[in-house]
């Protein structure tokens, strides 16, 4: 799987790189049936806006190309972590509920 990440509106320190990384590597055990064919992951983190009156606002964001499907996640937090947590959830249920879905069509 190759993972991208990007930042916007805000310097991406190392210690959140290394979360991402973590975070997002252990999706491969729901993409077994996937491997050797091309996977990306495009995670991007920022700051929506430098508007905000009470605290900092940050987004993650994360799109998952597998052959023939895309799946996104976006998520709005007062921190960086939680929203990157709930992205990569996120993405392991849409792809659980892919594969069910794969499987009962098959039936």
């Amino acid at each position: 799987m190759q993972l991208t990440i990007k930042s916007t509106n805000m310097e991406l320190l190392p210690d959140i790189k290394v979360y991402i990384e973590q975070k997002f590597g252990n999706l491969e055990k729901f993409l077994k049936r996937f491997s050797g064919k091309p996977i990306e992951l495009q995670v991007e983190v920022g700051k929506p806006s430098q508007h905000h009156h009470k605290g900092e606002i940050f987004y993650a964001e994360a799109n998952l190309i597998l052959p023939g499907k895309e799946f996104r996640a976006v998520n709005n937090n007062y921190d960086l972590r939680v929203a990157i947590d709930w992205v990569r959830e996120e993405l392991a249920r849409q792809i659980v509920k892919y594969k069910e879905v794969r499987i009962e069509n098959r039936k």
